[in-house]
C-alpha cells in the first residue's frame, strides 16, 4: 500500500509518521489489490487560535483500483486520537463493502439455483 502523508497547520514529525504508518498498514489485511492501494492521508489542527485549545483533524482516502473509494474524517482533542477514530472508520467501511459484495453474490446465485429448480421440475412432468 502506497501511504501519502500531508500535514496541515502543523508539522509532521517522525514518530507522528510512524505512528499513522503502523495503524494505516494494518488495513492492508482487509483489502485485496494491496500492493495497488493509494492511502491519502491529511492530518493537522483545524486553526492555530481556537478557544477551547486545539483540535486536530485527520482524512483518509483510501483508493483500491476496481474498488471504489473509501473515505473518512474526525476530529478530536489529540492528534493520535484522531487518528485512531479514522482507521476504525475506514476498517467499518472496507469491511461493511465486502459484505455488501458477498450478499449480492449470494442472493443472485440463489435466484439461479431456484430457476433452474423450476426448470427441472417442468421437463420432469
Amino acid at each position: 500500500m502506497n501511504i501519502k502523508i500531508r500535514g496541515v497547520n502543523c508539522e509532521i514529525t517522525g514518530p507522528i509518521s510512524d505512528y499513522v504508518n503502523r495503524k494505516i498498514s494494518s488495513l492492508e489485511k482487509f483489502l485485496e489489490k494491496k500492493s495497488e492501494t493509494i492511502c491519502e492521508i491529511e492530518i493537522g489542527k483545524t486553526t492555530n487560535h481556537h478557544k477551547s485549545g486545539d483540535i486536530f483533524r485527520a482524512e483518509i482516502n483510501l483508493m483500491e483500483p476496481g474498488k471504489g473509494q473509501v473515505f473518512a474524517t474526525a476530529e478530536a482533542n489529540d492528534l493520535y486520537s484522531a487518528i485512531d477514530i479514522i482507521r476504525d472508520e475506514a476498517e467499518r467501511e472496507i469491511v461493511t463493502h465486502k459484505k455488501k459484495k458477498d450478499t449480492l453474490f449470494r442472493r443472485g446465485a440463489g435466484q439461479v439455483k431456484n430457476l433452474l429448480k423450476r426448470l427441472n421440475f417442468r421437463k420432469n412432468r
